[in-house]
Formats: structure tokens, sequence, C-alpha cells
């Protein structure tokens, strides 16, 4: 061979080479359009909240509303063991009272469910009653302080001072409960189980409304509830749910979840807010026309720093609440108010709305009431004088949870393919791929699967012997060293970032459309097991035979194995790394719903833990690594 015929070939091979892309840089390659996951899932949880109808006539209203009511309870709040807690008799204990000019506070605690005591300030009238009094429910939100707060205070004292009864009540998870085993994205725990983190807010409600009717002289037909942010959260899911309430004043509590899913990053909410499958039967629209007739007067800050903005959060809900009220002939019974101070507040303005709204509709604009606040300064105490003290071995949500596991029974039957399904809700996709390229080895595909597109990087060897499909906790560009194995061992690899994962990732508090997801009726490791194994089926169809699932991490080992038990034919095995063998893990590491969204899918480890999901893989090869 001649030099330069050498130099040539030489040449050749180099640039040739140069175009053959590095493993992870081929990895690392984008696929998606920027934030197109992130945008596809605003736009399709968006899509899904149910719509408020509006019937003809009030009988059918009362009846729709009926129903909806009932299905809350039934489906959402009251499953599993909650539905024990509801009969649960009150426990109430008294820590002392506080004597003042004109009112008393008694220190209270109360029982919320079995083991979780939770303290509550009753603001009363002095003299004390001797005639029907109403009552106002008073809650609150994320404030470092919670009873001691000086709003809560200026408030409760001024309903005391003006002849009404006012209840304050700790919120779950914040000050004398803000235990790390309260923090409200560790509710979910309990759904995992199967009874809903959110029947430990609602019994909590619940019973604070049942205390405030038994008050010496109570009014039970003139009950107000009101609260700021997650108050405000709470006197709507309450008022909507009990019409024991006349008159709800939310400030700055919620908004549609339509308006969630476009405002992410200021609405989208706590685990609470947004709870299994409350929004696949009723958004916030229908919680707020659930109060018609009673009285509804919505707050809203122009210049809120926190969430639920006046401008875009309060007229979708009057808008849709309107016609309910109007048909009721209640019109004038539905209010709004816009607050222009600064920040998310409940100030004297915002005050004085709620005691204007108070005085017209539930005490009939009695002479007795007058509107404006009185400057209670003077009377205001520290947290130090209202504390009220809870057991130390107080009730939270992991031990709750483990309550519940330890008294379930082991199911007499084999674990069935339907029931699984049944609890991860996995869709069943249609594929269309478009390839996006290809350098050297490498093929780029966009896989639509329906209203989802994820990013798949296939490499393969010059003749491979099978198929894997490769997913990874920390996404596909991370995935290098379990590929360049693959790859040794002849076999064609298809990396892929399922929903929420690598390129597929949501971005800023991603978590939140993760809890959404689940209150729309649908399930975070039901959208990504869907996309596995539609994934899964294309390139079985387009390769002529079953692939391989690799696996690393626990949160994508759960979805393979899961996956391979509902897809029998498409997937011929499962090989995990750094997965867990149980889902008490979940427990046992006291992970929240922030961490780890797909964990949490309702009621699977009441009826499934990693062995009985491998059982529904078997006969096909399940290798632990």
């Amino acid at each position: 061979m001649t030099l330069p015929l050498l130099l040539v070939l030489t040449l050749s091979t180099l640039a040739l080479a140069a175009q053959q892309p590095g493993v992870d840089e081929a990895l690392s390659r984008p696929i998606l359009a920027p934030e197109q996951t992130r945008i596809d899932t605003q736009v399709w949880t968006a899509t899904q909240v149910p719509v408020l109808q509006v019937p003809a006539s009030r009988a059918a209203w009362a009846a729709q509303a009926r129903t909806l009511r009932q299905r809350l309870l039934d489906e959402v709040v009251y499953r599993g063991t909650a539905r024990e807690w509801r009969t649960q008799k009150v426990v109430v204990e008294s820590f002392g009272e506080i004597a003042a000019d004109g009112y008393r506070v008694r220190k209270i605690r109360f029982e919320a469910v079995p083991g979780l005591h939770v303290p509550a300030l009753v603001y009363g009238p002095v003299p004390a009653p001797t005639k029907p009094t109403p009552v106002v429910l008073n809650f609150n939100g994320h404030e470092g302080t919670g009873m001691a707060n000086a709003y809560h205070q200026a408030r409760c004292i001024n309903l005391a001072k003006k002849g009404l009864y006012a209840i304050n009540v700790e919120w779950i998870g914040q000050t004398q409960l803000a235990t790390e085993g309260l923090q409200h994205y560790r509710m979910n725990q309990l759904d995992l189980v199967g009874t809903p983190g959110l029947a430990v807010f609602y019994e909590s409600l619940r019973r604070t409304l049942d205390l405030g009717i038994g008050l010496p002289n109570a009014d039970a037909a003139r009950v107000a509830v009101t609260g700021l942010s997650g108050g405000g959260w709470q006197t709507i899911i309450l008022s909507a749910l009990d019409t024991r309430v006349a008159l709800a004043n939310p400030v700055a509590g919620f908004s549609s979840y339509v308006t969630r899913a476009q405002w992410p990053d200021k609405d989208l909410g706590d685990s609470e807010q947004t709870p299994s499958d409350l929004a696949s039967i009723a958004d916030y629209t229908h919680l707020s026309a659930l109060m018609a007739p009673r009285a509804l007067q919505l707050t809203h800050n122009a210049k809120d720093n926190c969430c639920y903005r006046g401008d875009y959060a309060l007229g979708n809900l009057v808008q849709q609440a309107r016609p309910v009220f109007d048909l009721l002939g209640a019109g004038n019974r539905l209010g709004y108010y816009v607050n222009y101070d600064t920040g998310h507040n409940y100030e004297r303005d915002n005050r004085e709305a709620f005691y204007r709204f108070l005085h017209a509709n539930l005490l009939g604009g009695s002479a007795d009431f007058d509107p404006r606040e009185i400057d209670v300064t003077a009377d205001l105490r520290d947290l130090a004088t209202l504390t009220i003290p809870v057991p130390a071995d107080n009730a939270d949500f992991r031990s709750l949870a483990r309550g519940i596991l330890a008294a379930r029974q082991t199911p007499a039957t084999a674990p069935r393919r339907e029931r699984l399904q049944a609890l991860v809700k996995a869709p069943t996709f249609a594929v269309r791929a478009e390839h996006a390229g290809t350098i050297g080895e490498a093929a780029f595909w966009k896989v639509h699967l329906d209203n989802w597109t994820v990013p798949v990087t296939e490499l393969s060897p010059s003749t491979p012997s099978a198929t894997t499909l490769l997913l990874n906790d920390a996404g596909r560009a991370k995935a290098g060293a379990d590929v360049r194995r693959l790859l040794g061992e002849g076999r064609r690899v298809a990396a892929l970032d399922p929903w929420y994962f690598g390129e597929s990732a949501l971005g800023q508090r991603d978590f939140l459309f993760g809890l959404l997801v689940a209150a729309l009726g649908d399930r975070p490791l039901g959208i990504e097991v869907g996309q596995v194994t539609a994934t899964a089926r294309w390139l079985e169809s387009r390769h002529g035979a079953p692939v391989e699932i690799v696996a690393r991490g626990p949160r994508t080992s759960l979805i393979a194995l899961v996956a391979a038990a509902l897809e029998p034919d498409a997937i011929s095995g499962v090989q995990v790394h750094d997965s867990w063998r149980t889902l008490r893990e979940v427990l046992d590491r006291n992970i929240s719903a922030q961490q780890m969204p797909e964990m949490f899918t309702f009621g699977l480890l009441a009826e499934f833990d990693v062995a009985q999901i491998e059982q529904l893989v078997a006969p096909r090869a399940v290798r632990v690594r």
C-alpha cells in the first residue's frame, strides 16, 4: 500500500471516528424541546379537571349537590381506616383559662384521630352567653407562631368582645404540631396504605365544628368559618362538605385546579389541598358552588407574594359559582373582596371586610355588632402563654400508617394482575415514534404516546443479540456505565426517560404535578408504567422480540417491576439495581411526596408489596443486583 493511500485511509477513519459520539455524549444529547414535558403536563392536567355543570332547576341542583358531597366524603375522605375514625368519640381535655376584659380564653386539647391530640383556644364573651350565640371557627395557615399569631388573636378577641364565640385551632404540622412526622407532604404515607392522609385534616376540622356547636348556648344555625391561606383551604373544604356551616370567608386559600396548572409555581398547593382523587370528582369551583345558598365571601389579595393572587385566582371562582347562587335565589349571598395591602395577609382591612359580611349575612345587621375593629394590641399574648401541651408520643402520619399496616390481614389469595392495574391505573398508550436523528450507531427518538412525548436514545453493537430497555433514577444521561456494560454483552440498548425523570423532568417544584396527577384520579406510577410498557411494545414490534428492562434506583426499579407485571408479552424479564425489596422502606426512611411521588400510589401497600409484584412477573426472571 502506498503512503498516500494509507494516509487517506487513516484520515478517513479518523473522520468517521470523529462522527461517532461517545456513549455519554449520546445519552446527554437533548431530544425534546425545552420544557416540553412540563408544558405537556400543564396542558394535560388542566384538560382533565371536571367542569361545573349547573342544572336548570333548584331540585336538580339539590340532588347534584347531595351526590357531590356524598361522593367526596365516601370516595375521597373516608376510605380505609378513616371510616372508623369517623365514628370515634371525641375526647376533650381542659388546660386552664385566661381571664380578660370583656372576654375569656379557654385552653383545650382534643383528639382528632386516635392518638393525635390537637390544641385549640376557645374565646368567649364575658359575661357568658345566656341566649343563642353565633360561633366563628378560625383556622390557621403556615404561620410560625400559629394561634399566637397577632392577626389570629386580633380577630378572635374582637369577635369575643362583640359577643360571639371564636375558636382558634392549631393546624396539623404547624407550631405546637410542627413535627417532622406531621409535615404535610408526609400525609401521603397514609395514602400508600389505603387510608387518605386528607382524613386526618378533615377529622380535625369536623371535630372543631362539633366542639363549637357544643359550647353553652351556641347557636348551631349560625356557625361561620374563616382563615387565611391554609386556613382558607380548611374553610372551604369543611364548609362545602358540612352544611352545618352557615357562612364561610376563605382568604387567599385556593384557586381552581385549572388555574393551578397554569400557575404551578404559585398555586399547586400542599398534599392536603391536592389529595388523591378529589379532582376526579370536583374542582374548587364545585366546592365554592356547594356553599349555595349559604353565605360565601371569597377574599383575595391583589399584591399577594405567596399564592392565589386576586388578579388571576378570584374571577374564575366567582364566575363558576355565581349561576348556582342565582339559581337558588341567593345571588346576594355570594360576595368577593380584593385587598390592596402588600403581601399574603389577613390584616385589619381584610378582617373588617369579614366583619361586614358576617354582620350582613349571619347577624341580620344587628345594631349590637359594630363591624369596625377594636384595637386590641394590648391584649395580644406570646406563644408561651397560649401554648397547650401535647403528648410526647403524639401520633403522626407515619405512626398512623404503621399502625394500619400492623392491623392488616395478609391476603388469602394470590395477587392478581387486574387488581394491580386497578390501583396503578396505567394507561394503554398509542405509540407514534418520530426519528429525531442518527449519529453513528446512536439513534434518537421522540416517542409520542397520546398526549405525552418521551425521549429514547438507542445504541447498538453491530450484531445485537437482544434488546434492553434501560431506566435510571438519575436519568438516561447518567446511565453510561450500564449502557457500556450492556453493549459489551452484545445487547441493543434503548435508554428511556419516562415522565418526571432525566430530560422528562418537570423543573421547579416538580412534585406538585405528581400530587395533581393523583388528585385527578390518575397515578404518577401509572403514567410512568404506561409509558414504559408502550415503549416496550414499540421496541418489540421494531426488533421482533420482547425486551428486558434494566433499572437502576428504587424509583425506576418499582416502575420496571410493575411494568413487567402488567405487560407479560412485550417484556421478557427485569433486572434491578439499587432497588428496595419492600415498599415499607417509604415508612422506614420517612419519605415524603416531595421526594418520590410514584411511591405513594393510593392503597398499593395495602394489597401489594414488591414480593407480590414479582409473583406477577414470574415465570419471567427478576434479577436483583
